[in-house]
């Protein structure tokens, strides 16, 4: 049996509450350890034996990160040769069929590791700048840091490619029947990560995850900040959810790693019709919050959003025309109504990002690190800064309409860059829109503890009043 400390982050119980060190203690301890270092050296000097501490042994951080990114470079180096090499092996013929199909499996996992590194990044600002992100999505005090986001992100870095290269290797050296079972075992292994029933691997994070899935597809109740938060991104990954509906559905019916059923006209190939559908459920989802948010607050605005969402539903059933009419009924009448549709949704998307997500006079805190940080003379106050956003977000919704069409999906390389640039586009889109449900939060605070200040001073005033009299 292995020793695991008993602090470690994998084995955190829901219940416990994590160790944090506050700056004063932790230069206390130091300067702890600095005298103690100074006493043992000074016995060491007199001739006296005093055993050393185990932890004084360890490596620094830095160079133990090193060492990491190093191994990291080194596996990067192998699994690129590898797949190369077997590639390579291939027939001309068969090799960018192939590739498709390997990346249908792999895509979509490679993207969702792309969106949780960045997450990790947006936990890291907010820390840095002071911003309260727990408060603002209710989470519990065992909530994942910025580190163990990223000690996520990194092991989906290192298993999906890992599990794409053997997949490659093992076709290319004939052993099909286990190819195949690559990508039937990694998908299998992400699921049991996150259904997994006891408490380790980080279950209450995975418990609240899964529970705002569920608020997502059945809004029973009321809609909280992390339930249309989440579901805002769920948007972004339309891809992803395309790709693993058809590689789930290759799966079952025993497609993997035959390239003689990547027709597109075949059950789980490019022109099914389960592939608008499945493009058009985030959307919905984000529809019917706007429509449960309207019941229970009565705010206009809340139709307004729905709107929004709902634009994206033409854009999407539009294309996915193009399959089953005629060449000419396309050209004439139905790509006229897609590209009107498109313009529609992007204008009003990019519309409601920068005045009602953002609100501009929010554009105030977000870069302003509440310690000195060389970000703080890069972005905080920079007029490029809110230039850069607002342009690069105009320019991505337009994009983005690209991945939303059906009929465009043949070129999968340029979809996935596309798709890459979506989630980074969510990725900047959050800080502003946390910031903005930040500033929110102060304000009425400072609202309530005006109002509270002020009944109290009349009820002192009055109190005096009878006094007198």
């Amino acid at each position: 049996m292995f020793a695991v400390p008993a602090n470690s982050p994998h084995l955190r119980k829901s219940g416990s509450r994590p160790v944090v060190y506050d700056l004063d203690e932790f230069e206390e301890e130091n300067g702890a350890d600095e005298s103690l270092l100074h006493s043992v050296e000074g016995n060491d000097s007199r001739g006296g034996a005093t055993p050393m501490n185990g932890s004084g042994m360890m490596p620094s951080p830095v160079l133990l990160w090193r060492f990491k990114v190093l191994l990291f470079l080194i596996w990067g180096c192998i699994c690129c040769k590898i797949g190369w090499d077997s590639v390579m092996r291939m027939s001309a013929d068969k090799r960018e069929l192939f590739l498709y199909e390997a990346f249908l499996y792999f895509n979509p996992l490679l993207l969702a590791a792309l969106m949780v590194w960045l997450w990790g990044i947006n936990l890291w600002v907010f820390a840095q700048g002071g911003v309260n992100y727990a408060k603002i999505f209710d989470l519990d005090q065992n909530h994942l840091t910025h580190g163990e986001i990223w000690k996520c992100a990194m092991w989906m870095t290192i298993i999906v490619p890992t599990s794409m290269t053997a997949y490659i290797y093992l076709y290319s050296h004939g052993e099909v029947a286990y190819a195949a079972s690559q990508p039937v075992l990694l998908y299998a292994a992400i699921v049991m990560v996150l259904i997994f029933p006891f408490d380790i691997f980080y279950f209450s994070s995975r418990y609240f995850f899964l529970r705002t899935l569920w608020r997502i597809v059945f809004p029973l109740q009321a809609i909280s900040f992390a339930d249309f938060f989440l579901a805002d991104i769920l948007t972004s990954m339309v891809k992803v959810f395309s790709d693993l509906e058809r590689s789930v559905c290759r799966m079952v019916h025993q497609q993997v790693a035959t390239i003689a059923w990547l027709e597109a006209d075949s059950v789980c190939g490019s022109h099914s019709v389960v592939i608008p559908l499945v493009l058009v459920l985030p959307y919905l989802f984000r529809f019917n919050q706007c429509l449960r948010q309207y019941k229970d607050t009565g705010e206009k605005t809340s139709l307004l959003n729905a709107l929004k969402y709902s634009t994206a539903v033409p854009v999407i059933f539009l294309s996915a025309l193009k399959y089953h009419v005629f060449p000419e009924q396309w050209t004439n009448f139905y790509r006229p109504l897609w590209l009107l549709s498109s313009v529609v949704n992007s204008s009003y998307s990019f519309y409601w990002d920068v005045t009602r997500d953002w609100d501009l006079s929010g554009f105030t805190r977000i870069f302003k690190f509440s310690k000195p940080h060389l970000f703080s003379y890069l972005l905080y106050g920079r007029r490029w800064v809110y230039v850069w956003v607002i342009g690069s977000n105009l320019v991505l919704r337009c994009t983005w309409t690209y991945k939303l069409s059906a009929h465009l999906r043949h070129n999968y390389l340029t979809v996935f860059t596309i798709a890459a640039l979506e989630i980074f586009r969510r990725f900047q889109w959050i800080f502003f829109r946390v910031e903005n449900e930040w500033n929110k939060m102060n304000n009425k605070s400072h609202m309530q503890l005006s109002t509270s200040e002020k009944s109290n001073e009349e009820e002192n005033l009055l109190h005096s009043m009878n006094y007198n009299v």
